[in-house]
């Protein structure tokens, strides 16, 4: 199983939406949210996606199209 720190920027359109519950049950990935910070006009999240390497491909692919700005952490 491979690990992937990730960084989400969530728009204030996307706060209340249940983004990283879908990536969590349509995927099959574990997530793990190790920092988190929200307001009313944004939010961003520090998440760790656990899973084969497809499926943590296609979990941010997902968020991607979502308009969740992605970035690969170390």
């Amino acid at each position: 199983m491979a690990k992937k720190m990730i960084s989400l920027t969530f728009s204030d359109e996307l706060i209340r939406e249940p983004v990283i519950y879908r990536i969590g049950h349509e995927f099959q990935v574990v997530t793990s949210i190790f920092q988190a910070a929200v307001t009313e006009h944004a939010g961003w999240v520090l998440l760790e996606l656990e899973g084969e390497d497809e499926e943590i491909g296609r979990a941010v692919e997902f968020l991607q199209t979502m308009n969740v700005k992605v970035e690969e952490r170390n």
